[in-house]
């Protein structure tokens, strides 16, 4: 008789090298769930069948990272917001982009596309939501209430509602006829980071980084429920397709909630780290995280999940009765009225809106769509996936078969394991339940470099230091079987360096405070003479960073001085040491280049002007100087990333120096 093989709830699908630099966005397709997307700071946005190891399509456009992605619900477009605030919509099936949409000030933080008609809805750093036109490249209406970053926005599933989440510890419901605020759900204590609308029920869901996950009643307008038990920050969540639980994302786990009364079904550990996204396809939800360049795929097998109460965990309260869920499909609440035609409801009512502040295409835009190309990588999946628009079939075929699951290393009881038990769950050690790589090495796109190598620049931000080993500060260990070690011996060996660094920052205290105490007297030329004198390339740094804040400072005189260190700095392997130069490379470019240029190109003067002449000597020392840095900006230009951007930018401006 066979033994029948029991499979995993939960493995490692896939892992690609995504971008040639860090991954900023990435969101899957929730018709087919086999459709993912990623934009990077490399300022491109790539294509990819979940499974399949190479890029399909890469998009290109943007001049600065892509923070933002979301793909339509026929999966035909895809809608991808910058760092610089632009925004750019892509036909999938035509290969080329479809429009390119301007307006908003600050990063883009959020989109969603309208489930029936040609809208988009954009949330930005710099608060505003804006819906816009995608046919008439213009700017419907723009709705003004969040005071932070609008980091999520979901259209209602008939149409005629936008949600809004924020950092601002808000969730706000907007009514698109009227153009107004319906109501602010408040209640989170941090920033909300997602937002879900269910799909039949006038029911909201929220995530934030207080750790909790409400529900609001879209009738009441008053919570439903919310749960509290959480140990880290909800990144996303989405509802059964029934609509019978809630699937909501964390740290290394899944967990599965019910909301009448608030109870945990079920909790999956999937070691996705910082998961981004969800889908479900085929009983199998699919979950995709990014660390740095690489994309990581997962599948839950949600045949094996518990998605009612059959057996209540964790959140029930034993002095309260176990009241019994509504049964699907005949809920006590409102269900969504969809329009029955494709987009003539939801059309006719944000027309009246049309007059707020529609914007006509320009030549600039005109300019941007052209420089944005598609460019399709494997012309076999592009063919499979994204067929003609006359065709039958669309983008990834619906009869997709599930992902094969792989057995399980553990007996039985590691399922149960895995269940929420009394409050100690999320304390113990996560199980590893990754499976080696279907293939030996997924094969990356062509602008993807290979070999990983130690970054030429060192990022501003990062999780551990640059060429420190924790084991370096201990004690090797000259037997296997002696694994313990002494208290008194560790810290010893970490004492080791510790005087050094004291030292160091002593030196660094005591540098600031000399540069303070000039700095307090008025004099900035001083302040900046004696920070260059100290030779310390740190403390320029730090005087550069509150200098660059007010532009009226800056004096031609002063850019004499800091010309050469910004020389340094933009040749520095620090990321930010980099950033500072360019910051203040680009403040000195935009105040005296025309200054420079227009005092070396006067005729000499009559007589003796000795003000004249001190400028004049300024001016040819300023040109000398950014004519040296031209050379370093234009090689650094054709950087990938934000570093390139930059770069670019900054060689635009010396133009006038070749």
């Amino acid at each position: 008789m066979a033994v029948a093989v029991t499979t995993k709830t939960a493995w490692k699908l896939q892992e690609i090298t995504a971008h040639s630099s860090n991954v900023s966005s990435l969101v899957l397709g929730k018709s087919s769930g086999r459709l993912l997307v990623t934009g990077g700071d490399d300022c491109r946005v790539n294509i990819w069948s979940v499974s399949k190891p190479n890029c399909i399509m890469s998009l290109t456009g943007h001049t600065t990272p892509v923070e933002s992605l979301q793909i339509n619900t026929n999966e035909e477009l895809i809608v991808a917001g910058s760092q610089s605030g632009s925004i750019r919509v892509w036909d999938l099936g035509a290969a080329k982009i479809l429009r390119t949409l301007l307006g908003h000030k600050a990063n883009i933080c959020s989109l969603d596309f309208h489930p029936f008609g040609s809208f988009v809805a954009s949330g930005s750093l710099d608060t505003n939501i804006k819906l816009w036109d995608v046919r008439r490249k213009g700017c419907v209406f723009r709705y003004k209430g969040h005071t932070e970053a609008v980091r999520c926005l979901r259209f209602s599933p008939d149409g005629k509602w936008l949600a809004s989440a924020a950092d601002d510890h808000t969730v706000k419901l907007w009514d698109l006829a009227a153009g107004k605020i319906m109501f602010e759900f408040t209640g989170h204590t941090g920033p909300v980071n997602v937002v879900e609308f269910h799909p039949n029920e006038y029911l909201l869901a929220s995530g934030s980084s207080d750790r909790t996950v409400r529900f609001w009643d879209l009738e009441k307008f008053q919570v439903v429920s919310c749960i509290e038990e959480e140990a880290t920050p909800v990144r996303c969540v989405l509802f059964n397709p029934d609509g019978c639980c809630l699937y909501s994302g964390f740290q290394d786990s899944l967990r599965v909630y019910g909301w009448e009364p608030e109870r945990c079904f079920d909790v999956v550990l999937v070691n996705w780290g910082k998961v981004a996204d969800l889908s479900i396809c085929n009983s199998q939800l699919i979950g995709v995280s990014s660390a740095q360049s690489t994309v990581s795929s997962f599948v839950v097998d949600l045949g094996r999940v518990t998605k009612s109460d059959s057996v209540p965990h964790g959140l029930i309260r034993d002095d309260e009765p176990l009241v019994p869920p509504t049964p699907t499909g005949s809920s006590l609440r409102r269900i969504y009225d969809r329009p029955s035609t494709s987009c003539s409801k939801p059309q006719s009512r944000v027309k009246h809106n049309s007059e707020s502040e529609r914007r006509s295409p320009s030549s600039e835009d005109d300019r941007d769509e052209k420089e944005s190309k598609a460019e399709i990588q494997n012309p076999e999946d592009y063919k499979e996936i994204f067929q003609p628009k006359n065709a039958i079939c669309r983008t990834p075929p619906r009869n997709n078969e599930p992902f094969p699951a792989p057995p399980e290393d553990e007996p039985v009881a590691a399922k149960e394991a895995a269940k929420p038990s009394q409050a100690a769950d999320l304390q113990t050690p996560l199980p590893k339940q990754e499976l080696p790589d279907p293939v030996q090495r997924p094969p990356v796109v062509t602008s993807t470099p290979l070999a990983r190598t130690e970054p030429s620049v060192i990022p501003a931000a990062r999780n551990e230091p640059i060429g420190l080993k924790a084991s370096d500060f201990l004690p090797a260990v000259k037997n296997q079987s002696q694994t313990e070690l002494v208290d008194e011996e560790a810290m010893s060996q970490i004492r080791k360096g510790h005087e050094t660094m004291c030292v160091v920052l002593t030196s660094r205290h005591k540098n600031l405070d000399t540069v303070r105490a000039v700095w307090s007297t008025g004099d900035i030329k001083n302040s900046v003479d004696s920070a260059v004198a100290i030779n310390d390339l740190s403390v320029v740094v730090d005087l550069l960073n509150i200098v660059n804040q007010k532009a009226s400072l800056w004096k031609l005189d002063l850019c004499t001085i800091v010309l050469p260190q910004i020389e340094k700095l933009l040749q520095s392997k620090y990321e930010s040491y980099v950033q500072t130069g360019c910051t203040s490379l680009k403040l000195i470019l935009q105040r005296f280049l025309p200054l420079i240029t227009d005092i070396l190109a006067a005729p000499p003067s009559v007589g003796v002007d000795i003000t004249r002449e001190e400028r004049l000597h300024k001016c040819k020392l300023c040109y000398k100087q950014l004519k040296n840095i031209s050379n370093i900006v234009k090689n650094k230009s054709g950087l990938s990333g934000r570093h390139g951007s930059a770069f670019r930018e900054l060689h635009l401006l010396m133009a006038v120096l070749e």
